[in-house]
């Protein structure tokens, strides 16, 4: 069997039934299986198929994922995102267009809490879309600032994607990947803001009044206990008082305390987030179960170096590779969520670019940046229909005001891609690297 038809069997049938409707977990599987039906009979191939997806979530790591999943949901719920949009109104009050400055910020700090774009674009979203309605804010450009800011906190730490990526790289340091998206999601949150304010001396859109000394007291004590929390477990991760999933676990105790301390959960309302976790666990871990499959069969079949010779045809010239590995990426991201394409194409980009000198860390950053601006992009940019839904209105309204976020997004990633020491500046200076 040549490469050439394993990658026509294994590609062709995932697109194929993708175009059908079949789930992407199930289209991950069944090429997978196809494929393996050229070299091996069909009792020893789906044998060795089902064997790869066990194993590909046997492990202790992958713990950290439906932990995670389930802190961000309580926090979704527990009454932690009106606090942390409080505070953030404290930092960006004196701004013009200061409620979508507010909704930056906010999805910054509840997105790093969170690890989740699509909880903070609904939860942070949901309560400033209705604020910046009452001051007559364009709903196109208050839904557009919300979109662009909400995958922020898949670069700032702790974020389940770099656990992942960890995975399938050959265990690549958490903690250096955590520290790695520190300066780049921080980053992706500036240019937002700095678009936003262009926008809003365009719009001559108002300010926020300034709060007294007692209140700015009040609401940052309020808002304490849950800025800790992004302390305490990256904290604890990188210092290696405990482990990725030892942290996730203590980041659920941490948050569910929280939450009950503050009376923003019901029993009825812990057992919802409870149910929503389980079945958001299970569709990542059987797409990571299937996943794992499937880059087996590429590594088996040796696709990924035939894809890596192809690329590095096409030039030798590294700001060329790196230019088509992010077109490439950014294509992707358009009809693919971010789990399955970092179990996807991990494994075929990985040796391309360690081989031009690209360190695994950095890699990580960048393709998880090239993911975030996928969330905000049709047809299955996830966070873009969040945010259009919260924001009640339609995706024409939204696009021409998401347009220059999303440029001056590539240009940023642009700049991470061929700036490494934005990315592993942090991780070096604290020895992780």
């Amino acid at each position: 069997m040549s490469v050439l038809v394993a990658t026509l069997v294994l590609f062709g049938a995932f697109l194929l039934l993708l175009f059908l409707g079949v789930p992407i977990a199930i289209s991950i599987a069944v090429s997978a299986l196809a494929t393996m039906l050229l070299v091996l009979p069909y009792d020893q191939a789906s044998f060795v198929v089902m064997q790869k997806m066990n194993s590909g979530i046997e492990s202790f790591t992958l713990l950290a994922v439906p932990l995670f999943i389930l802190a961000g949901n309580i926090m979704n719920n527990g009454g932690i995102a009106g606090r942390l949009i409080r505070f953030a109104q404290l930092l960006t009050g004196r701004l013009p267009g200061s409620l979508a400055q507010t909704n930056v910020m906010g999805n910054m700090l509840f997105g790093a809490l969170s690890g989740s774009a699509v909880a903070a674009a609904a939860a942070i979203g949901g309560t400033m879309n209705k604020a910046q309605e009452e001051q007559k804010y364009p709903k196109g450009f208050a839904a557009a600032v919300n979109i662009a800011s909400a995958p922020t906190g898949l670069l700032i730490p702790p974020t389940a994607a770099f656990i992942v990526y960890s995975m399938i790289a050959g265990g690549v340091s958490i903690s250096a990947l955590f520290m790695a998206g520190v300066v780049p999601g921080i980053l992706m949150g500036l240019v937002v803001m700095v678009v936003a304010f262009v926008h809003a001396r365009r719009y001559d859109l108002p300010r926020s009044s300034s709060p007294s000394r007692g209140e700015v007291a009040r609401i940052t004590l309020d808002a304490l206990p849950s800025l800790l929390l992004i302390l305490l477990v990256v904290g604890g991760i990188v210092v290696g008082v405990f482990t990725a999933t030892e942290g996730a676990g203590i980041a659920v105790l941490y948050c569910l305390v929280l939450s009950l301390l503050y009376r923003g959960l019901t029993w009825a309302s812990l057992q919802r987030v409870l149910i929503s976790s389980v079945a958001t666990s299970g569709i990542i871990l059987f797409l990571i179960a299937a996943s794992s499959a499937m880059s087996w069969v590429m590594a088996y079949t040796g696709i990924p170096q035939a894809i890596s010779e192809a690329l590095l045809s096409v030039s030798g010239s590294v700001i060329v590779v790196f230019l088509l590995m992010n077109l490439i990426l950014l294509v992707i991201g358009t009809f693919m969520d971010i789990t399955p394409a970092i179990l996807i194409f991990t494994p075929i980009f990985l040796p391309i670019v360690t081989d031009l000198g690209m360190d695994p860390v950095h890699f990580g950053v960048v393709l998880i940046f090239n993911m975030c601006i996928g969330t905000m992009t049709p047809p299955v940019g996830s966070v873009l229909f969040v945010g259009v839904s919260v924001a009640r209105t339609t995706i024409e309204k939204v696009a021409p005001a998401l347009v220059p976020y999303l440029l001056a997004l590539v240009v940023l990633l642009l700049i991470v891609t061929f700036v490494p020491v934005l990315s592993l500046g942090l991780p070096g200076l604290l020895g992780l690297l």
